[in-house]
């Protein structure tokens, strides 16, 4: 450890920790967000197979907020060095990558769920009701924007000096 106590040897834990965090809690939403919407899929598509196509697009964006983990995992994971020695990772800087990972992870495992539960009843509705699918749509928009929110807080977190 260095003289001043801000590059101890396990401050890039908490880095590699933000890392971890933003990649597999954003997959885990995307993960839900796929499936949950997918099982709508299957179960309108058995009715109204001409609809499968245009009911795709839950998973869509389902999946995109694992890209929101992924770009702030990268970002993260360039920036990582090693620690315990002058001038090297300090531990404010893992600390704000730990919050970075955690911000863009738990946003999109939340914003995961709220599209897969809003996907499976809209894509179920929209088979039944074809006017469902704008309000659907904007539903969707709504939910995906709260990983959205999450990742511009990851990035001005991970970019910070």
């Amino acid at each position: 450890m260095s003289d001043d106590g801000l590059s101890p040897v396990y401050a890039p834990f908490f880095g590699v920790l933000g890392t971890a965090s933003a990649i597999v809690f954003s997959s885990l939403g995307a993960a839900y967000g796929t499936a949950k919407s997918g099982t709508g899929i299957a179960a309108m598509a058995v009715m109204r197979p001409e609809l499968i196509m245009k009911s795709i697009i839950p998973v869509v964006m389902a999946g995109i907020i694992a890209i929101y983990g992924l770009v702030v995992a990268a970002i993260i994971a360039n920036q990582l060095e090693e620690g315990g020695k002058k001038d090297g990772y300090k531990l404010f800087k893992g600390f704000l990558h730990l919050g970075a990972g955690l911000s863009v992870g738990l946003s999109g495992l939340a914003a995961g769920f709220a599209i897969g539960i809003v996907g499976d009843a809209g894509v179920r509705g929209t088979a039944q009701q074809p006017r469902l699918f704008v309000g659907m749509i904007l539903i969707l928009i709504f939910a995906e924007v709260l990983g959205l929110y999450g990742l511009i807080v990851a990035l001005v977190l991970a970019t910070k000096q």
